[in-house]
């Protein structure tokens, strides 16, 4: 029988209790901060049997113009096949910051149709303090898997959605950006990208349903989603450049929320576009 997920974050008990299982592939989506330059890979460890998923050179665009731009369905696919991966596959992902990058990863997996895939909640740090099983990186040649891709397009928004949204508002947009960010009183770290926030939206910074390295329980995540959404409308994710917006997008899921999507281009792409309007 096959190992299936029951809900879309994992502690680190279930992962060690599976971590042998045939089934089961366990990703290392680290990619740095924006605002902390890059880490130090000379001295890099992963959970054991881990293999890793490059975000930036591997899992985007590379030739968009945009950062963390979504791949196509076709290239997707392809990659993740040479990453081993099946349709019968049960996928953990993390990242070395605990929860940063790892639901990009689980969002884009969503976007393609592959739902059997959760978060480690607590991220590397939580395994490592529990000094469950880990490695130094080695150089994995994976026998090519099966994975084929369902794409779900009403897990992305585009920046033509979010113009047509202004009039008609079918759908709330919360950006993850700190506070300071969206209310343009600090600058962006992307400098040639104005400050501010689209119209109408709200904002709830992705710190706000974390608790250090973990998820706050789903108690409190549900208050903090109808706190900021009491008509229980669909919910579209923005941030800098996708990468926080999907850590919103998992809380929600947590939640409970069916129709969520997140906005790819984010705010780097609105706030470069001079005839886009803006709200300080």
């Amino acid at each position: 029988m096959g190992l299936k997920i029951e809900s879309p974050i994992v502690s680190s008990a279930w992962l060690l209790e599976h971590l042998d299982h045939k089934d089961l592939i366990v990703l290392d989506a680290t990619i740095p901060k924006i605002t902390s330059g890059s880490f130090d890979i000379d001295n890099k460890e992963q959970i054991k049997n881990a293999i890793f998923f490059d975000i930036k050179q591997k899992f985007s665009d590379v030739s968009a113009t945009l950062p963390n731009t979504v791949l196509s369905s076709k290239d997707f696919q392809e990659n993740a096949q040479e990453l081993g991966i099946n349709k019968d596959s049960c996928i953990i992902v993390y990242d070395d910051l605990g929860i940063y990058s790892s639901p990009r990863v689980w969002w884009m997996f969503q976007l393609m149709g592959f739902t059997n895939i959760a978060v480690l909640n607590g991220g590397f740090p939580n395994w490592k303090t529990n000094n469950f099983p880990i490695e130094t990186p080695k150089n994995q040649n994976q026998k090519e898997g099966n994975f084929k891709v369902n794409y779900k397009s009403s897990k992305i928004k585009y920046k033509e959605d979010l113009l047509l949204n202004l009039s008609y508002e079918k759908f709330l947009v919360v950006d993850a950006r700190s506070s300071d960010r969206f209310s343009g009183r600090e600058p962006e770290p992307r400098k040639e990208v104005e400050s501010g926030h689209i119209p109408n939206s709200k904002n709830l910074p992705f710190t706000e349903v974390l608790n250090n390295d973990f998820f706050k329980k789903t108690s409190d995540l549900k208050t903090i989603f109808n706190k900021i959404n009491p008509n229980n409308r669909d919910i579209v994710f923005s941030c800098g450049s996708g990468i926080t917006a999907s850590i919103l997008a998992l809380a929600a899921s947590v939640s409970g929320y069916k129709n969520c999507a997140v906005y790819d281009g984010s705010w780097t792409e609105w706030g470069l576009d001079k005839n886009l309007p803006k709200e300080k």
